[in-house]
């Protein structure tokens, strides 16, 4: 049987379904977030793409990740039509955590492109 898991009916819910599936240690539920044809910028400088490989990270990530994640600080959606853009500050100084969602036919939004470490300028010197 598979689990009914809520969806995002904005672009904000996905960083809050995240943080709530990152905790419980849920990586398909994780990978439910993003779109069959998604991009995820992780690890860091290469390019994770599709759902399949997608999940693949989530479950590295659900066994080494920290004790907790915990919500940072949204930033405002910019939206064009059935796309948005959506970023965090986050709390551990690796720049920003940007996103691009896409509203799905059946009104929810799910991530195409997700880039979750954008080092600043003073982490790279």
């Amino acid at each position: 049987m598979t689990e009914i898991r809520e969806r995002a009916a904005t672009p904000e819910d996905l960083a809050r379904l995240f943080v709530e599936r990152a905790n419980a240690r849920d990586a398909e539920g994780l990978a439910e977030l993003y779109a069959p044809d998604a991009v995820l910028a992780f690890p860091p400088g290469s390019a994770t793409v599709g759902r399949d490989a997608i999940r693949a990270v989530c479950e590295w990530l659900v066994t080494h990740a920290p004790p907790a994640f915990e919500a940072e600080e949204p930033l405002p959606t910019l939206r064009y039509g059935d796309l948005a853009l959506t970023s965090t500050r986050p709390a551990d100084g690796t720049g920003g955590r940007v996103q691009v969602a896409r509203r799905q036919p059946d009104g929810t939004w799910l991530r195409i492109m997700d880039r979750p470490e954008t080092p600043t300028a003073e982490a790279g010197r």
